[in-house]
């Protein structure tokens, strides 16, 4: 007879999806992944119909092994573009509706990348990708979090920001407006290319696609690296972002002077650029200097499950067996 099903755990990004169906005691019954989920897109009811057969592949695969078939006790979906609570809902009772679980909880992406690094469901994350956010929960449910829906929520920062902001100071320094910056040079010619008009002219014929700018992002870190003046103010200020948003989410949760984790993850800060490690600690040293900062590298899709195995009470056993599976034990 198969482990009994216990979470649909589902952690979507822009980019991809990963499901895994897990029993109550931590196994993991079969795995997929997916494409991207981006409602804003495509509209909810495409997103779900493309995130949907990602979820049927797995139930199907945990049927062949034995699983039971019918819906799983809870279904634990972290999501991109779920930005607010309202989207929060809106979301979780479209999932619920396909259903697939007795129950249904939908989050923000983010929660599943905090709920990845930490033992129990208490700290704040700060993810640095495409785009930047911060999340904090504790144990008793409180949460705490931002809209981060871009410059009109007061955002600053995310490979997206940082290559615009590269791009300006670059364009200015050429053409005189500016103080003077290697990025003038630089990032013109990641794309071969030997000046900023060439590069500004090229992006706004569609000659370089829009999409790329975000490799210059790596290019500002490097430039930043080699002493450039602009460059290391532009990577100092996302260190003060990602400190500010940090801090008041501790501060909101009542942990700004208890020992807890903050825990750093999404493509830009996972790269570990010294420059931008040091002011990130020295900056939180100051501000909460009981702060425990660490780097996320487990999988996202494993917080989804583990806030699911929460949801259903399981035993400490079947988070450690769920973490070993992903190893993070």
């Amino acid at each position: 007879m198969g482990v009994t099903a216990s979470v649909l755990a589902i952690d979507a990004g822009n980019s991809k999806t990963d499901v895994a169906l897990v029993g109550a005691d931590g196994s993991v019954l079969a795995s997929a992944r997916g494409q991207g989920f981006q409602p804003p897109k495509v509209g909810i009811g495409a997103a779900l119909d493309a995130l949907a057969a990602t979820v049927g592949e797995v139930l199907a695969a945990a049927g062949a092994g034995g699983a039971p078939a019918g819906p799983v006790d809870h279904v634990s979906a972290c999501l991109a573009n779920a930005d607010l609570p309202v989207e929060e809902r809106e979301l979780t009772d479209a999932l619920h509706a396909r259903g697939w679980g007795g129950t249904t909880e939908v989050r923000n992406d983010t929660f599943a990348i905090l709920r990845a690094g930490v033992d129990e469901p208490r700290g704040v994350a700060v993810v640095c990708g495409a785009g930047i956010n911060c999340v904090g929960m504790l144990p008793d449910g409180r949460t705490a979090r931002f809209p981060a829906i871009g410059k009109i929520s007061g955002d600053w920062g995310g490979g997206g920001g940082l290559a615009e902001e590269a791009l300006w100071y670059a364009a200015r320094a050429e053409d005189g407006r500016g103080e003077p910056t290697a990025l003038a040079t630089t990032l013109p010619a990641h794309f071969g290319l030997g000046s900023m008009y060439a590069l500004i002219e090229a992006l706004h014929l569609g000659h370089i696609a829009s999409v790329r700018k975000h490799e210059l992002t790596p290019v500002l870190f490097a430039t930043g690296a080699e002493g450039d003046p602009v460059a290391r103010s532009l990577v100092h200020r996302l260190a003060e972002e990602v400190v500010a948003m940090s801090t008041v989410a501790l501060a909101r949760l009542d942990l700004l002077d208890e020992e807890a984790p903050v825990l750093l993850g999404g493509s830009v800060l996972a790269a570990r650029h010294p420059q931008l490690d040091e002011h990130i600690g020295l900056l939180l040293a100051a501000k909460a200097p009981k702060a425990v900062v660490d780097w996320v590298t487990a999988p996202p899709v494993l917080g989804a499950a583990l806030l699911g195995l929460d949801h259903t009470g399981a035993p400490p056993e079947a988070h450690a067996r769920l973490r070993a599976h992903y190893g993070r034990d």
